[in-house]
């Protein structure tokens, strides 16, 4: 091989990784339910282990209902470094009546999703808030191996 056909594949190959760098990582995450899958549960004829068997166990059940399965899923496109950004988020919900039927199927996307600001306040506790230096300056000659009022000269001390 000549010096320029070693520099022209090294430059190809250079610019096949930076080419597939740029493309986005795909991540799914949780249960997303297909469209044709969901379209198999009927309200008043499925039954639990109908909707068990067609769209599996359920990402949650109601925590004051019992009759109410979540499946909740959601995919993620990630360039680079950046932070991840979800590019769709899906929750049915699906309620049963008290015999096991299906009574309501309901499908919640992104849009329906709300933000939380998150509180940065803290709880305050008992007890003084030392820096590190006083941490390590108070612990100097704290762990010396004799234990106080037993020393050379004292009765039951070292010496």
């Amino acid at each position: 091989m000549t010096g320029s056909t070693t520099v022209k594949l090294f430059a190809l190959g250079l610019l096949v990784s930076a080419a597939s760098a740029c493309s986005p990582m795909v991540a799914v995450h949780g249960n997303l339910v297909e469209p044709d899958r969901l379209a198999q549960i009927q309200q008043g004829l499925s039954r639990k282990s109908d909707v068990a068997d067609v769209l599996g166990t359920p990402s949650a059940t109601g925590t004051f209902d019992p009759n109410v399965w979540y499946y909740i899923g959601q995919r993620t496109e990630k360039l680079a470094f950046f932070k991840p950004e979800i590019t769709e988020r899906k929750v049915v919900v699906v309620r049963f009546d008290e015999s096991g039927v299906v009574r309501q199927v309901e499908q919640l996307d992104l849009a329906a999703g709300q933000d939380i600001d998150i509180v940065s306040r803290s709880t305050p506790t008992a007890g003084k808030d030392i820096t590190f230096l006083e941490q390590m300056l108070g612990n100097v000659g704290r762990f010396s191996g004799t234990k106080k009022g037993q020393g050379p000269g004292v009765p039951g001390g070292g010496g």
